[in-house]
């Protein structure tokens, strides 16, 4: 494993999330979605102030999937490694995430469809930014 290229890609990979995150839970359709649901997410000045401690456990995160990665790596092109590993952590956050929060929150299924879509994108595109910096060490 190369530690170097494993925090260089995890710190990618977390400011793709984000930046993907904010894209997809503030710009588009789906926010006013949460706000159907106020006794279930917090407002945004709720949000605010609990996220750094959210950011913090985000980059443990991708730091974990950035070993998890290098662990699993093959050899073949960072882009379909990284497209098959974030296409798979996308389908395990939409069935033990999405599909289960909409098993035990009282929530509609068009923003449980929102969120199924918006986290595997996001999940695809942070396996493809650690397949595409991540390099064993030589």
């Amino acid at each position: 494993m190369n530690p170097s290229r494993i925090a260089l890609a995890a710190f990618c990979a977390f400011v793709a999330y984000f930046v993907l995150g904010g894209v997809a839970f503030t710009v588009l359709p789906i926010r006013t979605e949460f706000m159907k649901y106020p006794a279930v997410y917090r407002p945004q000045d709720g949000i605010k102030k609990v996220m750094p401690a959210g950011m913090a456990a985000m980059l443990i995160g991708m730091v974990v999937l950035a070993i998890l990665y290098a662990m699993l790596y093959q050899g073949g092109s960072g882009t379909a490694e990284g497209a098959r590993f974030g296409a798979l952590i996308g389908v395990f956050s939409v069935c033990a995430f999405v599909i289960h929060n909409y098993v035990n929150l009282n929530i509609g299924l068009k923003i449980t469809i929102q969120q199924s879509v918006a986290y595997f994108v996001e999940w695809l595109v942070v396996g493809l930014v650690i397949g595409l910096i991540y390099r064993p060490a030589r």
